[in-house]
């Protein structure tokens, strides 16, 4: 087994990770992004017998100026089926040739639900995984709508009854930063993280030419927004970004109008598999309700590993 970690080509990255649907984390417009922010990404390519088996983009950061470190999230991303041995083989091969200065570590948190993780048997496990909503975009619209919970579908049809109206906000920064604005306010009230500001700018910009990177949506009441979510498209798969609603927006049910929008229009775009981020019923239970109540499936990720 022979791990790269260089001269990769972007295009045939690219294309491995759009057919595998992955995740954002491991996308290289991510890891640009991150490094523009002045973090290190690495990317490895695991080969075996000539055959590419596996792709793993890694975050790495000094810690205490002491530990080298990198964070492979929601990956590596395998892209051919494989067993636990394989795996597990393919988890090694990184550790023991990751480029970074001793004392290192380096750690995993597989795109995996925890009931179907395999190959770390051998790793620590040091943090449990987050749970999110993962909606199955092949599926017929008329059956992801009847997936939703009863009261997530009669509240969207109370917004579709009230005539809202669905804009698709432009894709040029100057279009979409006041949403960014807006949340990050609300973000900061309510004393959560979330990556930079500047990011959605930075992924943008270093997206191939031509390719979709962002969607934003918004709903307006009278002149003023009323409402927005943004996802962010990474091939074959999308996560939701963003979400910003007013009180208008609450008592119109725009969230759930707009996110129905854009599962319609990632459908149509070719996109199978859209993230609607962490769910935590204890910090965030409106939040939980709302992204479960859309129909998708609740998948509890296996964690961190070491």
């Amino acid at each position: 087994m022979q791990v790269l970690w260089s001269g990769h080509d972007r295009a045939q990255w690219d294309a491995w990770h759009r057919t595998a649907a992955a995740a954002l984390q491991q996308d290289w417009a991510y890891g640009e992004a991150m490094q523009s922010g002045g973090v290190r990404c690495l990317r490895a390519r695991v080969l075996l017998e000539g055959r590419t088996l596996a792709i793993a983009q890694f975050i790495g950061v000094r810690v205490a100026l002491l530990v080298s470190t990198g964070l492979c999230s929601r990956g590596p991303v395998f892209l051919e089926p494989l067993d636990g041995p394989a795996r597990a083989e393919i988890y090694r091969a990184l550790k023991r040739s990751v480029p970074l200065p001793w004392p290192r570590a380096l750690f995993f948190t597989p795109d995996d639900a925890l009931e179907a993780v395999a190959g770390v048997e051998r790793l620590h496990r040091v943090m449990t995984g987050y749970a999110t909503v993962l909606i199955n975009l092949e599926q017929p619209l008329e059956a992801l709508r009847a997936a939703m919970h009863p009261k997530w579908r009669n509240r969207l049809a109370a917004a579709e009854r009230a005539g809202l109206a669905v804009h698709r906000v432009g894709a040029k920064p100057a279009q979409y930063r006041w949403l960014l604005e807006r949340e990050e306010a609300q973000r900061k009230g309510r004393g959560y993280l979330a990556l930079p500001t500047g990011f959605v700018e930075s992924y943008q910009a270093l997206k191939p030419a031509g390719a979709d990177a962002v969607l934003t949506l918004r709903i307006d009441v009278g002149r003023e927004p009323a409402a927005a979510m943004m996802f962010l498209i990474h091939g074959e798969a999308a996560s939701y970004h963003i979400g910003w609603t007013g009180d208008k927006g609450r008592e119109l049910d725009a969230h759930n109008l707009l996110l129905w929008q854009a599962i319609t229009l990632l459908k149509h775009k070719g996109v199978r598999r859209l993230d609607l981020g962490g769910v935590n019923t204890a910090s965030g239970a409106g939040i939980a309700r709302f992204k479960i109540g859309s129909g998708g499936a609740v998948v509890q990720f296996a964690g961190t590993y070491f």
